[in-house]
């Protein structure tokens, strides 16, 4: 069940309201002695959070976009050293 925002039109306040999205609106400001009528505010609504592929911004970049991020992420990358050669082990010395 979501929040709702009221504002009162006449004394200004504003306040939440826990209720179900089928009951009706509340019309009538809740604060003592004020007889004003409410408005219900636009909310920015809960976040949403989309699973799985084709959601995202990056998903649908052009392919020259993607190319030049390759590009950028491998021109980053630290140069690998040349691999050494391993010297001979030594040879196991007998137990005698």
């Amino acid at each position: 069940m979501p929040n709702y925002d009221y504002v009162c039109q006449s004394c200004g306040h504003r306040f939440e309201v826990f209720q179900s999205m089928n009951d009706p609106k509340l019309e009538d400001c809740p604060q003592e002695g004020c007889d004003g009528k409410v408005r219900r505010l636009l909310g920015t609504g809960a976040g949403v959070l989309f699973k799985g592929s084709g959601f995202y911004q990056t998903d649908y970049r052009s392919s020259s976009y993607q190319a030049g991020a390759k590009q950028d992420s491998a021109a980053s990358k630290p140069a690998e050293a040349p691999k050494a050669e391993k010297a001979p082990a030594p040879p196991a010395k007998s137990s005698e």
